[in-house]
């Protein structure tokens, strides 16, 4: 009988294949024991705050101009020829001061021919009201009389008004802009001969948006700043709020006086105005804590095991770098300000800086690098 030989291939050696699936699995980063591992599992190191409520003060900023509390453009009011200017171009003169002098040669002559009717016309009336007595003559002649009289001495005053307004004046205090006539010139009515502004005080008026206008009232304080002074607050209250609101833009002029005695604030100046509020109590929190995705916007509070989660929240105002928190977070809640940019719910927390943070990141990378 004969044997047949069946011949059977060895089997894969089990300790080959235990390697084999042990490389696979660190190939697809299953391990626990590598530095990424460690990495995840290490506290996120970052800076912390506990939000408590605090004194706030509202404020509403908009952009005004610059007025002057009197202004005016210096105009003649009859043609004539300038005989005498009496200022320069950025003088500070005083209330009823000559400014300009016109020709008027024939209107004095003229006065002096008035002034001598109504003289003769005032001795004809006392002659006559003394014969009406004696009743030498009729008491309606001394009435005729009278009139005249009357007729002559209106006629001068009206010359007299007439010669004055050959003398310009200022008719308030002030500062003087650039002279535009010189002696010699012909002026007419209308005429610009320079602009008179009374800056010992200024007005600012400013828009202030509807849904704002019961924050503002009469004697509220305002702060001002302009681009020629640098961190310079000018100091003004409110004075008068329109009382219309433009049905275009949907905002109420207001109008704020500031005291200005250095001249400094001149009219037409750009100014950033804040208009104080009254203090309030607000929970306001560091403005890079808030953190925003989308619609959602939410902080990372601290748990009592130094673990943190994602807490929405809604938000108020914001200024000088805090926001204010309306809903969504408890006063005294500790909360992540510092850091948040790797953090994800549930991560383990150590109070610390970004500074370190970075070293620690480093730190890590650095045996990783020498492993490749």
């Amino acid at each position: 009988m004969s044997q047949s030989h069946v011949s059977v291939r060895p089997a894969f050696p089990l300790r080959a294949l235990g390697l084999a699936a042990a490389l696979v699995l660190s190939a697809c980063g299953g391990g626990e024991a590598g530095p990424s591992g460690q990495a995840a599992a290490a506290p996120v190191p970052v800076t912390t705050t506990v939000a408590a409520p605090r004194q706030w003060n509202d404020s509403v900023t908009a952009l005004g101009t610059v007025n002057a509390r009197e202004s005016i453009t210096v105009t003649a009011k009859v043609s004539e020829i300038v005989q005498r200017v009496h200022f320069d171009s950025g003088d500070e003169v005083a209330a009823g001061a000559p400014l300009i002098t016109l020709s008027g040669n024939q209107q004095q002559a003229t006065l002096q021919a008035a002034e001598a009717a109504a003289i003769d016309a005032d001795s004809q009336f006392r002659r006559g009201a003394e014969l009406v007595d004696s009743q030498l003559i009729a008491r309606a002649s001394v009435d005729t009389l009278r009139a005249n009289r009357d007729s002559a001495r209106a006629n001068v005053a009206e010359m007299r008004a007439n010669i004055s307004d050959r003398t310009i004046r200022a008719p308030f205090a002030g500062v003087l802009g650039l002279r535009q006539v010189s002696p010699g010139a012909l002026v007419t009515p209308g005429t610009p001969i320079a602009t008179l502004d009374d800056i010992g005080a200024v007005y600012v008026d400013f828009p202030v948006p509807e849904t704002q206008l019961a924050r503002v009232v009469n004697g509220q304080r305002l702060f001002g700043r302009v681009a020629s002074f640098p961190g310079r607050d000018f100091e003004g209250v409110v004075q008068t709020v329109d009382a219309r609101i433009d049905p275009q833009s949907r905002a109420v002029t207001v109008r704020g006086a500031f005291e200005n005695p250095d001249r400094e604030l001149r009219p037409g100046m750009l100014v950033q105005v804040r208009l104080q509020q009254a203090a309030r109590e607000a929970l306001m929190i560091p403005e890079i804590a808030v953190i925003q995705v989308g619609r959602d916007t939410f902080v990372y509070r601290v748990r009592e095991d130094e673990t943190v989660e994602q807490a929405p929240v809604t938000v108020g105002v914001r200024a000088e770098g805090l926001v204010e928190i309306l809903d969504g977070l408890e006063p005294n809640t500790r909360i992540v300000v510092d850091g948040t940019g790797k953090l994800r719910p549930g991560m383990q927390i150590t109070e610390g800086t970004v500074q370190q943070a970075k070293a620690q990141q480093a730190d890590e990378a650095a045996p990783a690098g020498n492993a490749q």
